[in-house]
Formats: C-alpha cells, sequence, structure tokens
C-alpha cells in the first residue's frame, strides 16, 4: 500500500517536471559551452525533443531512468505498489518514445538519447557523442534521401568516392 495520503501523494507527483529538468540543464549548459547552440522543447517536434540542434537535424532527448524504462524487463518487478497501473504507464511511454524516434527519422532527424544517469556521471562523454555526431554530419557520413537517414561508414564513403 502507499504510505502517503492521496493529497501527499498528488503534491509528490505534481512536482515531477517534464521540461527543464536538471539532467536538462546540465546537458545544456555543457552543449553551449561547447559552442554548440540549439533550442529548447520544440513542441512542433514528435515528442518534443528535450534538445534540438536545428541546423544538423539532431533531436535529443534526455530520459529518466524510471519514466522511459531503463532495463525496464529487469526493473519491472522491483515495481509493489499499484504495480498495474504503474506497469502499463511506463510500457505505454516506452511505447510512445519508439514511435516519436520512428517519426523523428522518417522525416530525415537523427535521435539522441541520453539516461539521465549517464549524462550527471558521464557529461562529457554525452557531449562527445553530440560532437562526434555533428562532426559526422558535417563529413558527409550521413545521407538523407526522402526523408531517410543512412549512415555511411568512413571506409565506405571512401570506396564511394574513389570510383567517382
Amino acid at each position: 500500500m502507499d504510505d502517503l495520503t492521496p493529497e501527499q501523494r498528488h503534491k509528490c507527483m505534481s512536482n515531477i517536471r517534464s521540461s527543464n529538468t536538471s539532467i536538462e540543464i546540465l546537458l545544456r549548459k555543457a552543449l553551449w559551452r561547447e559552442g554548440i547552440r540549439y533550442r529548447k522543447n520544440v513542441k512542433s517536434l514528435p515528442g518534443k525533443p528535450d534538445i534540438v540542434i536545428t541546423k544538423y537535424k539532431i533531436a535529443i532527448f534526455c530520459d529518466g531512468e524510471l519514466w522511459h524504462g531503463k532495463n525496464w524487463e529487469t526493473r519491472k518487478s522491483n515495481i509493489k505498489t499499484n504495480s498495474n497501473y504503474w506497469i502499463n504507464k511506463i510500457e505505454r511511454n516506452i511505447l510512445r518514445d519508439n514511435e516519436n524516434e520512428k517519426q523523428l527519422e522518417n522525416t530525415g532527424w537523427i535521435v539522441l538519447r541520453f539516461w539521465g544517469k549517464d549524462i550527471k556521471k558521464n557529461l562529457m562523454a554525452c557531449v562527445d557523442e553530440v560532437k562526434e555526431t555533428i562532426y559526422e554530419i558535417k563529413h558527409g557520413l550521413y545521407r538523407i534521401e526522402n526523408d531517410t537517414i543512412y549512415e555511411y561508414f568512413a571506409a565506405e564513403n571512401d570506396n564511394e568516392n574513389k570510383y567517382m
């Protein structure tokens, strides 16, 4: 059973933010320091990505481990209170995340997802992944045809250029 009254539980749950979370702010500040400019929470894109680098069509999501189901198959057995509700809710979140990601990719966006703990513990690794993706876009390691993203490997890209 829940140890809190419905009013206390409502107050706790209403304080959970959907934007400008601590992990988003941490990643945004690090990207800004690196000279990477972005937009926040673009409502016109599927899933309302937390960070959008419009110049390179990169959508970044900063996901909390619980709400977005990290290691979900092993973690869902740990839910003891109101388990039917929470399991269904988190599985719907996972499904919605996957659908939004497919929609973004089908319209030519590159989607990056970072878990909250990864951002907190390995912030520069997350920033490096964004920088690497930008580098790959700049140097033609991605190509977009009919709003579908294809990733080249450097060796494939070099071989194609040799025979042209």
